[in-house]
């Protein structure tokens, strides 16, 4: 991977270690874990919500639609709004943007008004992931990156399990799930305008468009593609698959609660490695570990306590290639270039969590174990162009 590269250290107030850089730290970690949460908590609140308003159900998927379509509107804008404005200033819009919607949204009556609603909430949360990402790096040394991505995946991870922990603890049937939500959004807010955090400023970019990004980063985009394939897939799939092999639903169910706390827990150590060996080398060897693991899934899940035990370590595994990517991207680009490859990376997120639950289905309607088949495929592919782009450069 080529670009503009920058390894220089933060400076000033945003150096590590010093009060105002840890408080920096801490509220734009706040800010993405609250990105995480808000995503998994507005997306079956609204999916359920209307359902009981009569909708059918191309319309409410035409609704989820909305959020990748804000995502599309905001990501080709960000590097010229981030490169003008304070990050700061641009998060707190974005946060307060996300607390008034999930706060507003159950007493709306209009359904065309869900919709340009949810728009607004997918454009917050493009700009919530870019920024945060990019803050993020931007405060960390290279010789620390991996582990302050790490903690950062690691958050971003407990954010998106977050919400459906609140909907099973509260329901969705009234207010309160909406506007714990908003709290949250709003708390964060609050974290982030106290008066010890810099504004921030990010260093003004080379003036690419997102579509040269695709050149300059291959690695990172296949991979964060990759990242948000399997894990749509997963999510949706990987109970079912659980229940096609003989577990009940609720131990269907806690498998997926473990590979996630898997990849939260297991993120420190991924961080610690990646800022000890070649990070390139390290993202090769999980995501062949990744894929050769996903074959023995239907020895591994027929066996009760490894079968925890293996998803638990392939969660923290597969997430780290996703947590490296964010560090080697840190380590080559910065400022407003920075802002473009993390903005390119989320429409590859989009892309590839359409494609993954579509070509896992495909292959579970050809065979039972289509979803460990697609994992492993996907995996050893991407390990393979990684080695392939090692070889050449």
């Amino acid at each position: 991977m080529t670009g503009t590269a920058h390894d220089e250290a933060p400076s000033g107030d945003m150096a590590e270690g010093t009060t105002a850089g840890l408080l920096a730290r801490g509220a734009v970690i706040a800010t993405a874990t609250v990105f995480g949460l808000s995503y998994s908590l507005a997306a079956p609140l609204m999916a359920l919500a209307l359902t009981r308003r009569g909708l059918d159900e191309t319309l409410v998927g035409l609704n989820a639609a909305m959020h990748a379509a804000g995502v599309l509107i905001a990501a080709p804008l960000l590097p010229r709004l981030a490169a003008r404005f304070a990050p700061r200033a641009l998060a707190l819009v974005a946060l307060l943007v996300t607390a008034a919607v999930l706060a507003i949204l159950p007493f709306v009556p209009w359904i065309w008004m869900w919709f340009a609603l949810r728009l607004l909430l997918g454009m917050a949360a493009e700009t919530l992931f870019v920024l945060s990402e990019t803050w993020t790096n931007q405060m960390s040394t290279e010789a620390t990156r991996a582990r302050a991505m790490a903690t950062y995946t690691a958050c971003l991870s407990l954010g998106f399990a977050g919400g459906p922990l609140v909907l099973s603890v509260v329901g969705d049937g009234g207010i309160t799930a909406w506007w714990i939500g908003a709290a949250l959004a709003l708390g964060a807010s609050t974290l982030l305008a106290a008066p010890g955090i810099p504004a921030g400023a990010f260093h003004a970019g080379s003036g690419r468009g997102l579509l040269r990004f695709l050149r300059l980063a291959p690695l990172a985009l296949a991979g964060t593609a990759l990242n948000a394939a399997v894990e749509a897939a997963g999510l949706s799939f990987l109970p079912l698959y659980a229940i096609s092999l003989g577990w009940g639903e609720a131990e269907a169910t806690r498998l997926v609660s473990t590979l996630l706390v898997g990849a939260i827990l297991m993120q420190p150590v991924i961080g610690w490695l990646g800022d000890r060996m070649d990070r390139g080398r390290l993202v090769l060897i999980l995501a062949a570990t990744a894929g050769v693991t996903a074959l023995a899934w239907p020895f591994l899940l027929g066996i009760g306590w490894l079968a925890y035990a293996a998803l638990f370590l392939w969660g923290g595994v597969f997430v780290g290639i996703y947590t490296l990517l964010l560090a080697i991207v840190g380590s080559r680009f910065q400022g407003a270039d920075l802002v473009g490859i993390y903005a390119t990376m989320g429409l590859a997120w989009g892309g590839g969590a359409l494609a993954g639950p579509l070509l896992t289905g495909a292959a579970a309607d050809v065979t039972a174990h289509g979803l460990p088949i697609v994992t492993a495929l996907l995996c050893l592919l991407y390990a393979g162009f990684v080695l392939r782009l090692r070889r050449s450069a």
